[in-house]
């Protein structure tokens, strides 16, 4: 159990990856805060039936007296932070001109700000013991451009990822890049994981025609993109920062 004892926060925990990851890491031994907008209670379950201590603790991320209160609840319950996993974010799809600068907002604000705020929330417990484990969710879309191609066929624009979503994400990589290299002296590692479509609901709608695009012929899984932050989260990654792990299928390698 490569993380016994250890304190993870997953936000966006009681979603289907956010709660793959927090059984990944609850499965190695750590102690994980389930934070989420929604109730959390299914996963903290799930997690203390593992044997590790559970908190389920309502968040909104885009809040930043959201942030500071699950960080404060956290320290309070066990003492301690190693790890931060960001999931928490929503989905966005349609065309870039008629693109509504409401719903640009509600994505920059959950996607990016969420983890801007997040992370500099946990800066300062990880400093205090010289060690932590950072790890945010990008995309495939913060890569390619987008899945759907619209000179072929306009309905998969209407139905994947639009521009919204993976400039958010496309942020999500650079703000791990930068605070990768601004803590890379503290023991403290910040990496990401890039998942391709992974079955969940945010996915339910994407198209056939660009699912058969994946080359190892299917979509993901959740447990496989928790099976990566988990790797990254472990004590044997000091030497990985600032690294984008995709997990996408060979979709979009580089």
């Amino acid at each position: 159990m490569k993380l016994a004892g250890q304190v993870a926060i997953v936000t966006g925990g009681a979603g289907a990856i956010g709660g793959a990851v927090c059984l990944a890491l609850a499965r190695e031994g750590a102690h994980v805060c389930v934070a989420d907008i929604v109730p959390g209670q299914a996963v903290a379950g799930q997690v203390a039936a593992l044997g590790q201590r559970a908190l389920d603790v309502r968040t909104d991320v885009g809040r930043s007296a959201d942030v500071r209160a699950m960080v404060a609840r956290t320290l309070e319950a066990f003492g301690r932070l190693d790890i931060l996993v960001n999931v928490a974010g929503v989905s966005s799809v349609g065309n870039f001109e008629t693109l509504p600068e409401a719903e640009w907002d509600r994505v920059q604000a959950i996607n990016l700000k969420g983890v801007f705020l997040c992370c500099q929330a946990a800066i300062a417990p990880m400093r205090a013991r010289r060690y932590g484990r950072i790890v945010n969710i990008g995309s495939v879309l913060g890569k390619n451009g987008g899945n759907p191609r619209p000179w072929l066929d306009r309905a998969e624009q209407l139905k994947a990822g639009n521009a919204a979503y993976g400039a958010a994400k496309a942020g999500v990589h650079a703000l791990t890049v930068f605070l990768a290299k601004e803590l890379a002296a503290e023991g403290i590692t910040v990496n990401a994981v890039a998942p391709g479509p992974i079955v969940t609901g945010m996915t339910a709608a994407l198209p056939q025609t660009l699912q058969a695009l994946i080359p190892v012929g299917r979509m993901g899984t959740p447990a496989e993109v928790a099976e990566a932050v988990a790797f990254l989260a472990s004590p044997g990654t000091g030497y990985i920062t600032g690294e984008i792990l995709d997990v996408n299928g060979g979709l979009w390698p580089d």
